[in-house]
């Protein structure tokens, strides 16, 4: 009997396939006291070597089929093999309780679990409580000589079933194989669903109920665009869906034929529509994607693929790399964002109550400088390159900004009088990403060169709720009111002193957000290189003078959230 399940839409597209249910093998074991410590010893070390060996190559074929950014959760897992906290500490119990590796292993891992989960105000901290289930799973799986599942080997087109998919199980999908999948739990910013979508294969998250409701084998059709998974469809809703499915096929066809031309409004008018990137391997999707720049380019994930600071040198020829690239393009490059959810394993923070309202950005260069110029000078010399924007994070008052802009032009005298070549035309700018700083955005504009408005941040900081936090992420709610106030208020005085505004934050891509964004007037549209083609589609159909009254609406009267979601949805249903 055909049942529809539905979840959250996390990746496009829509496939049918048989069901393939990820199953975790039986971990269990039996406790034991030993006599044999070095025995004991021995065998975890031996587990921990085949882990660590097992996640290099995860790791290389994550960085070839997905890019190098979403291979880096890689390097956090062996981080956590490396770690002699949570090494360390395994080997002691064994000597220290005389008990077998798997039962030292298992008391280890759930201590470190149930601290990181408890940390409910530091998202990245609590993401790390995955991390140590997965590493430690794999370590158990070589412990007890079972094989953990290898979804590498999936030789039949399959649509994936599990309550959740690790970024190890991720990293092994072939999409020639895996037409999607389905998980029970997670979320649009999982990393099973960012590794979806670069993948570029349909999936649906947070399901609920998917491992209890289908079966091995069974038929199943799965609609990403929409979050609705059919079980056992009849031949009517295959050839259904088949048919929403070569549309679907066709309209990214029809996306392609746009990769070369600019972004025109139905009205004539011109925008940005940019990618974001975290190094210089994700160029290729940028370039494929005709993306018209780079609107943020992460360089923290220079300093976290690192065991120590990234020298000048190194910095260097990262950015010159992705300005070369990009032939002339704009490229945004936002420094060092480091604190919050990011650590470096070199560069020890202080324990922090609030970690994203503490010591972290531009708080962390204009507090070590020494760190701060040297990146500051590897994007000068690499600015006669191409065409170099910079921004700095975390910008909260307008003299951080300005000290960090007197820090810039200190190093731009300094390499200019070494006889460095450096470009004579770098725009700086800053992220809106504190409410303080949307607030004074007018007095921010006689300042800064441009705005890139970071909505993931301001969202959280102006509903006072953490995204991380399940029990408040109903507040996560980006057509607010409140929030499309702020973002037009940064447009508004921008414009104002003849600057341009821009947004890197998930709401840019999001179809829901861009007609109100365009009646709004932002300038640039930065979003997963995947999304480029699909938004530029969307914005040829809209007028931006129809578009003023709509975001006008959206902001001036009282809607909710989900009221203003259903406004824009309205109106594009005519288009």
């Amino acid at each position: 009997m055909t049942k529809t399940i539905s979840g959250i839409a996390a990746s496009d597209g829509i496939a049918t396939a048989k069901a393939y249910l990820l199953v975790q093998p039986d971990l269990s074991f039996e406790s034991k006291n030993v006599s044999d410590i070095d025995k004991e010893v021995s065998k975890l070390k031996s587990a921990l070597e085949v882990s660590d060996s097992e996640l290099s190559t995860i790791r290389d074929k994550a960085a070839e089929s997905l890019g190098e950014e979403e291979a880096q959760v890689f390097d956090a897992h062996k981080m956590i093999l490396a770690d002699p906290e949570f090494t360390g500490a395994v080997e002691q119990k064994i000597k220290d309780d005389s008990i077998n590796a798997e039962q030292a292993l298992d008391e280890v891992s759930k201590q470190f679990i149930t601290i990181f989960e408890s940390m409910t105000d530091n998202p990245y901290m609590q993401e790390r409580a995955a991390d140590v289930r997965d590493v430690s799973k794999r370590v158990m799986s070589h412990l007890l000589g079972v094989s953990l599942p290898n979804p590498a080997l999936i030789d039949e087109e399959v649509i994936i079933v599990a309550e959740d998919l690790t970024p190890s199980d991720t990293a092994q999908l072939n999409k020639k194989f895996v037409k999607g999948f389905v998980t029970n739990i997670g979320g649009r910013t999982a990393h099973s669903a960012i590794m979806a979508r670069s993948l570029e294969i349909p999936a649906i998250v947070g399901t609920n109920v998917v491992t209890s409701e289908v079966s091995e084998g069974q038929t199943l059709i799965i609609d990403g665009n929409d979050g609705d998974l059919i079980v056992d469809p009849s031949e009517s809703d295959i050839q259904k869906y088949q048919k929403m499915a070569e549309n679907f096929a066709a309209q990214k066809l029809e996306w392609e034929k746009l990769k070369n031309e600019a972004t025109i409004t139905a009205d004539g008018k011109h925008f940005d529509v940019a990618a974001n990137i975290g190094t210089p391997k994700d160029l290729d999707g940028v370039i494929s994607n005709g993306a018209e720049g780079i609107g943020l380019y992460r360089t923290e994930f220079l300093y976290m693929d690192s065991a120590e600071l990234p020298d000048e040198d190194s910095q260097f020829e990262a950015y010159k790399a992705v300005l070369e690239g990009m032939k002339g393009k704009p490229v945004v490059v936002r420094t060092m964002d480091i604190g919050g959810d990011k650590h470096l394993p070199y560069m020890p923070l202080p324990e922090e109550m609030n970690p994203f309202l503490g010591y972290r950005a531009i708080r962390i260069s204009l507090d070590k400088q020494d760190i701060f110029r040297t990146q500051l000078r590897a994007l000068l010399r690499a600015s006669a390159f191409g065409t170099l924007r910079i921004m700095f994070p975390m910008i909260a008052t307008v003299q951080e900004f300005k000290d960090a802009k007197a820090i810039f032009e200190e190093e731009k005298k300094n390499l200019i009088s070494e006889g460095v070549e450096v470009s004579n035309d770098i725009q700086v700018g800053m992220m809106i990403e504190i409410p303080a700083a949307a607030v004074l955005a007018d007095q921010f504009a006689k300042v800064v060169d441009f705005f890139s408005i970071g909505t993931n941040d301001l969202i959280q900081y102006t509903m006072a709720a953490d995204r991380g936090n399940e029990h408040v992420s109903y507040l996560y709610q980006p057509y607010n009111p409140s929030i499309l106030r702020l973002v037009k208020n940064v447009v508004d005085a921008a414009h104002k002193e003849g600057k341009w505004a821009g947004m890197c934050g998930e709401a840019a891509g999001d179809p829901i957000m861009v007609p109100l964004l365009l009646g709004m007037g932002l300038d640039e549209y930065s979003m997963s290189a995947t999304s480029v083609l699909k938004v530029r589609s969307l914005m040829k159909k809209l007028d931006t003078n129809e578009l003023k009254e709509l975001s006008e609406k959206a902001i001036n009267e009282s809607l909710t959230n989900e009221e203003n979601a259903k406004l824009v949805e309205e109106f594009m249903s005519n288009k």
